[in-house]
C-alpha cells in the first residue's frame, strides 16, 4: 500500500504526522509526506533518516488558518493534485482540512485535529481575525470535509462538535492518537515539581492558570507545544519568578532530549488547556509516569476517565488545590502516575493507531475497487 501524507510542519501535529509516518513505514507501508508551513530544519527532519520507503517532500506553502492561505491554496492544490496523479498512491491522508476534496480519484482521509471555529468556541473569542477571513475559512474547511471519503478525529467529542459546526461528514472515525513508549523513560526517580506546556499567551492552554496561585512545590512551564533543533550555541531561555511562597519556572521551546528529561523528573503533569483535541503533551507525560491533573473538559474526560485528577474548569484555585493535595500524599500521586501510565500503555500507543488506520485505508480501498 502507498499513503500520501501531508502534514504541518509548525505546530505539535507535527508529533502526530511523525508517530503516523514511521508507524505506517515500519510496516512496510510506502509513504510520500508533503510539509505545508516552512520548511523544517534538518534537525526537526532528522527522524527520517533510517525509515526506508518514505519520500519526503516540504513545500513552504501556506496552512489554511493563515492569513495568506486563501492566496496560496489555489497553487498548492495544484501541486498537490499533480504529484497525487503521478504517484498514483492508494489513500491520501490529509493533516489538512482544504484538501478533502481535492479532485483526484484516490480516497481522501482527512485529520480533524483542531481547527479555528471549534477552537473559538472554546475560548470564546471571537475577535482575532477578520470575519471576511473567518467565512472563507469556514466555507473551505466545510467543503473539505464533505469531499473527504472518511473524516478522523482524536476523540468523539471532537467529532462531535466538527459536525455541530460544518455538518455531519461521509463517514466520521474516532482514531485516538498514539506515541510510542520508547521515546520516554517512566523509570527516573521523581522530584516534587510540576511541569506544563504550553505558551503563556495561548487562551486556549491557559498555562497562565498556574502563575496565578502560589505553590510550594516548584513549577515549570515549556513555553512550547512542539519541540526545536538542537541549537549550535546553547542559549538559555529561561525566566524565574520566585517569592517566599512560589517558584516558577517559565523557558522557552525546548529540544526533544531536553522535554524528555523534563517529563521524566517531574512528578506532576499540569493538563490546563480549555481547548485539547490532539492531546499530545499530556500523552507525553503519561508515558513518563507523570500523575495528571487535567481541566475537567470533555474531551480530557474521555481521553483519561479516572487515570486522571480533575480540577474545576478553568479554575486556577481548584488547580492548585489539587496539585498541593497530590503534592502532599505521595502515595496518591504514584497511584495517579500509575493510572495514568496504565491507560497510555493500554490504549494509546502508536501499534494501536496504525492498526485502526490501516484497517480504515483497506476498507476504503476496497469500497473504492468494488465500486470500479
Amino acid at each position: 500500500m502507498h499513503v500520501l501524507v501531508t502534514a504541518d510542519s509548525l505546530t505539535g501535529s507535527w508529533s502526530y504526522a511523525r508517530e503516523l509516518v514511521t508507524g505506517l513505514v515500519t510496516r512496510g507501508t510506502r509513504v510520500t509526506l508533503v510539509s505545508f508551513g516552512e520548511i523544517p530544519l534538518p534537525e526537526q527532519t532528522s527522524w527520517m533518516d533510517h525509515l526506508h520507503g518514505l519520500d519526503y517532500r516540504p513545500t513552504a506553502f501556506h496552512l489554511e488558518w493563515m492569513l495568506e492561505a486563501e492566496e496560496d491554496l489555489p497553487e498548492s492544490s495544484a501541486f498537490l493534485a499533480t504529484l497525487v496523479r503521478e504517484l498514483r498512491p492508494d489513500i491520501l491522508h490529509l493533516n489538512q482540512f482544504c484538501y478533502g476534496n481535492l479532485p483526484v480519484d484516490v480516497p481522501r482521509v482527512v485529520m480533524a485535529h483542531g481547527d479555528l471555529m471549534t477552537w473559538r468556541h472554546a475560548v470564546k473569542d471571537h475577535t482575532s481575525r477578520p470575519a471576511q477571513i473567518s467565512r472563507w475559512y469556514r466555507e473551505t474547511v466545510a467543503a473539505g470535509l464533505a469531499g473527504a471519503d472518511a473524516v478522523v478525529t482524536p476523540s468523539a467529542w471532537m467529532l462531535d462538535r466538527i459536525t455541530a459546526s460544518y455538518g455531519r461528514p461521509q463517514r466520521g472515525e474516532v482514531i485516538y492518537p498514539g506515541r510510542n513508549p520508547i521515546f520516554f523513560n517512566p523509570y527516573v526517580s521523581k522530584d516534587d515539581c510540576v511541569l506544563a506546556v504550553g505558551r503563556l499567551v495561548d487562551a486556549s492552554k491557559q498555562v497562565f492558570l498556574l502563575t496565578q496561585q502560589p505553590y510550594s512545590v516548584p513549577v515549570c512551564i515549556v513555553g512550547a507545544e512542539h519541540t526545536v533543533p538542537v541549537p549550535r550555541i546553547p542559549i538559555r531561555a529561561d525566566v524565574k519568578v520566585a517569592t517566599h511562597e512560589t517558584s516558577v519556572a517559565i523557558r522557552g521551546p525546548q529540544t526533544e532530549a531536553q522535554l524528555r528529561a523534563l517529563y521524566s523528573r517531574a512528578s506532576i503533569y499540569a493538563a490546563t488547556a480549555r481547548y485539547e483535541p490532539l492531546g499530545m503533551t499530556a500523552l507525553e507525560a503519561a508515558f513518563s509516569r507523570c500523575a495528571i491533573v487535567a481541566n475537567d473538559i470533555p474531551s480530557f474526560r474521555e481521553i483519561w476517565q479516572d487515570a486522571a485528577l480533575y480540577f474545576r474548569t478553568n479554575d486556577a484555585a481548584s488547580l492548585a488545590e489539587n496539585i498541593r493535595m497530590l503534592n502532599a500524599d505521595r502515595a496518591m500521586r504514584r497511584a495517579y502516575a500509575e493510572l495514568a501510565y496504565s491507560r497510555a500503555c493500554e490504549r494509546f500507543t502508536t501499534k494501536r493507531m496504525i492498526d485502526e488506520c490501516l484497517q480504515l485505508y483497506r476498507s476504503l480501498t476496497s469500497v473504492r475497487s468494488a465500486a470500479a
